[in-house]
């Protein structure tokens, strides 16, 4: 049995820009349906355009906000896998004398401290990386 031909850079190119366009489909999708579920129905929806501000204004907000809840949604997702970036944030936080912000933020830290890290790789021990990741 022959091994087989690895892919050209132009296949993995188009393979992947598929996989990121199809990805950002399902995040709009996400998107869509998280508008409505903080709105609560659909004929409320115009509310969210802020028709009596700067248009420009509102998306630099939308823009802000989804980059702090997607970075926040996935800190949360897997705080354990996270632990370390969390608890570097936290300490930028306390040196900068945010003390406040720092003391929300040790609601996380301090119990990822008490908490056993379950990364689920032992089950996964003697396997490939890319047999792990896929």
């Amino acid at each position: 049995m022959t091994a087989p031909t690895p892919p050209t850079v132009e296949q993995v190119d188009q393979v992947l820009a598929a996989r990121a366009s199809h990805s950002a489909e399902q995040i709009a999708g996400f998107l869509v349906l998280g508008q409505l579920d903080t709105i609560g129905r659909p004929d409320r929806l115009p509310q969210d355009l802020w028709p009596d501000h700067d248009p420009v204004v509102v998306q630099a907000v939308w823009d802000r906000a989804l980059a702090v809840g997607y970075r926040a949604g996935l800190h949360a997702s897997r705080p354990r896998f996270h632990r370390d970036a969390l608890d570097r944030l936290r300490g930028v936080l306390e040196e900068a004398g945010w003390q406040a912000m720092a003391g929300r933020a040790s609601t996380v830290t301090d119990l990822l401290a008490v908490t056993p890290v379950d990364d689920g790789l032992d089950a996964h021990a003697g396997m490939g990386v890319a047999e792990v990741i896929w």
